[in-house]
């Protein structure tokens, strides 16, 4: 039995998602937990024209759920008697909700856990997807809880979902009147009477350099909807993060709302036994007094609350700087190497200077280029400390049209903040959840719930461990690159990379030195792999940067910072980290927008020039496209297609080239891949007669099949299935061009050889074998044996795939199914007792007791001794 539930004191978001939900869950029940708040109560007392068809709590076979759908919440404190059951084995626990700050201790099954104003949003979405059509009272019910948990579209944390599933509704017909009679509601004398209260109670106080707004009020009775006086409040006073604390009889009310990054009022109040969001949330205490309420508030807070940021959390370190000597030429180079448009002059150990690329190209321009930098860099500038406050740095460089600020610390250069770092910081306002220790601001997440909860605990504990170390030697320890980006895509995977700000070989032998692993260091790459002694392994890096020298060629790497590192990966969703220091473990760092094209679903480059300098993002934007069902961003798709129109493909060497088709051949639908691939014009690059010809893409159609049924029949026979598909692809080219384009991709010399025989021979045995299945004639089992016996796995396959003749096929099958292990049971010293003289007689006889045993004409060892006495006596 299917259920559908939310968190106790339900809300219209929770009415929205549960009815969005049933749309997906048609035959489960939908039953409250608890109770609902008092516009829900209205709402059902007044509307008993919407027929909603819920189940009492009371009325639920608990025994009987074999799957609970949650909408709105994760916490199994929040769902009343349904957590009774989350122990029992088998449950399916299926997960909607926007809370990502907040994760709970609910492991789900299914569903989907992500960033928006409300559930129902989320849940909207889904439908959309589906196709699924809904009433004009079903939208008019789910625009509720889309309006209500986004405050009408307009609270800090609406996004772009939200507005579009709002639209959607409205198409279908939901009732913004009704919405409207629901959502704006005019305050009873009792709420009127408790805003009075609180609006006298309200202080102030400053905490960690953050205003901190905390209003208190007690009454004997329950007054419903103080969150409705917590929101006409913070607008009434113009504050920045307040705190509402009510006691109602036996139980203390906290609602909470903030404005700004330093107050992630979700994660506060969930200490406190509630839960929410960043920008708003709630929370009810038992068997507490007010006093004491607010009390452990004031710990919490303390505790909780982010400091008012410093230079310290949005400068860029460590820095790259230039020599006064350093002429204006050299200077074009070095900006454009590291990817800056302004870098500090040093004379020795003393800053002197800063020169911009503005100032580089203007000299150039006007022939200056052998004239060293200190000639034209700005020698006027404002230095700063890691404690100065941002809004001084903000007032030089609006004021003074200032583009750097450099950052000392007992007069040695230890940052720097730009305007691309002030900006991002001011840009991202309240979605700021936290900043990165030595970094631009960034969107942040805690994700140590959603790690506990996927993650397997042997992983975990590694994770931690590598994070403890990390402390111990004071480096700031990262996970990184496609497991991070996995993680969130609720994709399993335990190929785990790690990055060291620092010294990652010296962080790699520490560790395996403390765990008795294995470690093998590369000290021109600054990388080490950590080996455990059941073959687990942890690749470990120190953060660099790279820059081509050429398009195509090789990187030269450098040490840099966290955000440099992650600039020069390939896509956007793969520059995630997460932070494994234990006093920040589980921090989620997005430097640049990848969680956003993750929820949009596309493969985006970090900068124009990204696939002129590495080819062969080109085949990794097309890999990851089909293998996530993304898309890729139509710039980086115009990118591509420059690319190809340039050649800058053409410099790739052959095994760099073959080793990004092995991966896309590798996939689930390498077709899908190679469709792509022939839109772009890529194949040309393989070979340059090769197209996506229509028998081409049957024969790697049929080869899908033809692997599937292998590798269903076969599960433990080791072959490479690339390679079946790399025949397929190539199967218009002839044996000449076929060894071309094995050359081309610089094949193992060996395996090169050995795929060109064996195509070639297997081209051979495949006609012959059509041309006697299309004569009609009989073909022995004997026969398809010697055909076929030699040939690869691979090649039988390709083969397969290849031919049109179903006889040939299931001659083939039959070869693989039963008669490629077949052995005489007789030998050559069987042969001897029967008088047989070493030579090619043995070879004759025992190639003929093989034939008789392939066709059924010998069963036993005594059929074939007979059968060998037989072709003695002929002989």
């Amino acid at each position: 039995m299917d259920v559908i539930t939310t968190h106790v004191n339900a809300d219209f978001d929770c009415l929205g998602a549960m009815v969005a939900a049933k749309k997906l869950y048609p035959d489960a029940l939908m039953v409250f937990s608890g109770s609902q708040e008092k516009s829900m109560r209205d709402f059902f007392l007044k509307s008993t024209g919407y027929a909603l068809n819920f189940t009492r709590l009371r009325d639920v076979d608990f025994t009987a759920i074999d799957r609970l759908i949650l909408v709105d919440c994760q916490h199994s404190s929040r769902i009343g008697h349904f957590a009774d059951i989350l122990a029992k084995p088998g449950l399916q626990v299926h997960i909607y909700d926007h809370h990502t700050e907040t994760p709970g201790d609910i492991r789900p099954s299914g569903g989907v856990i992500r960033e928006c104003g409300s559930s129902t949003s989320i849940l909207t979405h889904i439908l959309m997807k589906k196709g699924c059509e809904v009433s004009p009272t079903e939208a008019t019910l789910m625009m509720l809880g889309v309006y209500e948990d986004t405050g009408s579209l307009t609270f800090p944390s609406t996004t772009v979902d939200d507005y579009s599933a709002a639209a959607w509704l409205l198409e279908k017909g939901a009732s913004l009147n009704t919405v409207a009679d629901f959502i704006t509601q005019e305050l009873t004398a009792e709420q009127v009477s408790l805003l009075n209260d609180l609006l006298k109670s309200l202080t102030t106080t400053t905490l960690n350099g953050v205003d901190i707004s905390i209003a208190q009020a007690s009454v004997d009775y329950y007054i419903g909807d103080i969150a409705v006086l917590a929101h006409m409040m913070r607008d009434m006073e113009n504050l920045e993060a307040l705190f509402i604390v009510v006691g109602m009889g036996s139980r203390v009310y906290i609602v909470a709302r903030s404005r700004i990054p330093e107050v992630n009022v979700g994660e506060i109040l969930r200490d406190m036994g509630g839960g929410g969001h960043a920008t708003a949330a709630s929370a009810a205490v038992k068997e507490l007094t007010l006093i004491q309420v607010l009390a452990r508030l004031e710990e919490v807070l303390r505790e909780r609350v982010n400091p008012r940021r410093m230079a310290r959390d949005i400068m860029s370190s460590p820095v790259k700087t230039m020599p006064a000597t350093t002429t204006i030429e050299e200077a074009r180079e070095l900006l454009t190497r590291y990817n800056v448009n302004a870098m500090p002059v040093m004379d020795g150990g003393r800053m002197v200077g800063i020169i911009s690329r503005r100032i580089v190209e203007k000299a150039l321009f006007h022939n200056l280029g052998e004239l060293p930098v200190e000639e034209y860099m700005h020698t006027e500038f404002m230095t700063a400390e890691p404690t100065t406050p941002i809004a001084a740095i903000q007032g030089y460089m609006v004021g003074q049209n200032r583009r750097f600020v450099p950052i000392f610390e007992e007069g040695e250069l230890v940052g720097v903040v730009t305007r691309t770092d002030l900006l991002r910081y001011m840009y991202s306002g309240e979605a700021l959840y936290d900043l990165a220790r030595d970094n631009i601001p960034v969107r942040m997440r805690e994700l140590a719930g959603m790690m506990g909860k996927q993650l397997h605990p042997r992983i975990m504990q590694i994770l931690r461990d590598l994070g403890r170390v990390g402390t111990e030697l004071d480096l700031p320890v990262y996970a990184v690159g496609g497991f991070v980006r996995d993680l969130l895509l609720w994709i399993e995977n335990e190929d785990v990379d790690v990055t060291v700000e620092g010294d990652g070989i010296l962080f790699a032998e520490t560790f395996a030195a403390e765990f008795g692993c294995r470690c093998k260091g590369h000290e021109k790459f600054g990388t080490a792999v950590i080996i455990f002694p059941d073959g687990f392994k942890i690749d470990v890096a120190s953060t660099r940067l790279e820059y081509y020298a050429s398009p195509g060629a090789l990187p030269t790497v450098e040490r840099s910072s966290l955000k440099m590192d992650l600039y020069r990966r390939d896509f956007t969703i793969n520059t995630l980290a997460i932070r494994l220091n234990s006093a920040a473990f589980g921090q989620l760092i997005d430097f640049f927008g990848a969680q956003k094209d993750l929820q949009d679903r596309v493969i985006r480059v970090l900068h124009n020039l990204s696939f002129v300098e590495d080819p062969t993002r080109v085949f990794r934007a097309i890999r990851f496209e089909q293998r996530l069902d993304f898309r890729i961003a139509k710039h980086t798709e115009n990118l591509i297609k420059n690319a190809v129109k340039m050649s800058f493909l053409d410099k790739l060497g052959g095994k760099r080239l073959l080793s990004e088709l092995v991966h896309i051949l590798r996939e689930k639908d390498p077709l899908r891949g190679v469709e792509r691939m022939a839109s772009l014009g890529l194949l040309r690059f393989i070979h340059p007669d090769l197209q996506l010809i229509p028998e081409t893409r049957r024969v790697l159609d049929e080869a899908k099949k033809i692997v599937a049924w292998f590798e269903l029949l076969f599960l433990e026979r080791r072959y490479e299935k690339w390679a079946v598909y790399f025949l397929a692809l190539c199967n218009p080219l002839s044996n000449e061009q076929f060894w071309g384009t094995c050359t081309r991709l610089a094949v193992n010399e060996h395996y090169k050889e050995k795929l060109f025989e064996s195509r070639k021979m297997g081209g051979i045995t495949l006609d012959a074998m059509e041309r006697r299945a299309s004569k009609g004639q009989q073909i022995q089992r004997s026969d398809v044996y010697h055909w076929l016996t030699g040939l690869p796995v691979e090649v039988l396959l390709y083969l397969m795939s290849r031919t049109r003749s179903e006889e040939v096929k299931r001659c083939i099958s039959l070869y693989f199914t039963q008669l490629q292990n077949i052995r005489c049971f007789i030998t050559g010293e069987d042969l001897k007792a029967l008088g047989v003289p070493e030579g090619p007689r043995f070879r004759e006889i025992l190639d003929v007791v093989l034939d008789a045993r392939l066709n059924g004409l010998a069963a036993t060892r005594e059929d074939e001794l007979r059968i060998a006495r037989e072709r003695l006596a002929e002989a």
